[in-house]
């Protein structure tokens, strides 16, 4: 059972999406997906994939990330590219989905798994943000946002608004805090999730 399993032994797939817009529900689609899976601080794969979301890419967006309409012209539709990630995670039931601000990512993939009528495997999931409020003080860092904990750990790859970018550094930032994580006694992933239950009340 994972909650039994060494956070050294557990297989970690750590996602960041670059989106259209904030929420499904108002439209938005997913134009980037991006994921580092790890386990033992090795990286054991990496995917990344552009998706035409079939809808314009407002210019903020673009701003933003850098990501054109004219890049996504060609790009595999959400239809392609949800079931190549879900591969990518195999097995499920034997890794843990990561993301900074999970609710965001999941959020959207649960929504394009139900639009495609692909069924939403029975991940973990872990939201690094999460993790940080329960490890960092806020007398170390003014917010959790992913570049503020880059900075203050000092990762190597710094966030751009690209995805595979982001899950790299989000990889860092979960070892930085599993590294605190430690020094509270917690060395399972179900330990992991016991003290953020806990945190929750």
């Amino acid at each position: 059972m994972i909650d039994n399993t060494d956070l050294r032994d557990t297989t970690f797939v750590v996602v960041d999406l670059e989106t259209t817009g904030a929420s499904p529900q108002t439209g938005a689609g997913i134009t980037e997906i991006g994921a580092v899976k790890v386990r033992g601080g090795e990286v054991l794969g990496e995917f990344k994939s552009f998706v035409n979301p079939l809808t314009p890419i407002p210019a903020f967006i673009t701003e933003l990330t850098g990501i054109t309409e004219m890049m996504l012209a060609n790009a595999p539709v959400i239809d392609e590219a949800l079931p190549d990630f879900f591969e990518f995670c195999t097995p499920h039931n034997q890794c843990v989905l990561v993301a900074h601000n999970a609710p965001f990512d999941v959020g959207f993939l649960k929504s394009a798994s139900v639009e495609i009528d692909l069924p939403w495997p029975d991940f973990e999931v872990m939201d690094t943000v999460k993790l940080a409020r329960s490890l960092v003080s806020r007398d170390e860092v003014m917010n959790f946002k992913l570049g503020t904990l880059a900075h203050y750990f000092g990762t190597v790859v710094i966030p751009n608004h690209r995805a595979l970018d982001d899950a790299q550094t989000t990889v860092e930032v979960m070892h930085r805090l599993f590294e605190r994580a430690g020094s509270h006694g917690l060395s399972t992933y179900g330990e992991l999730k016991e003290h953020l239950a806990k945190k929750r009340k």
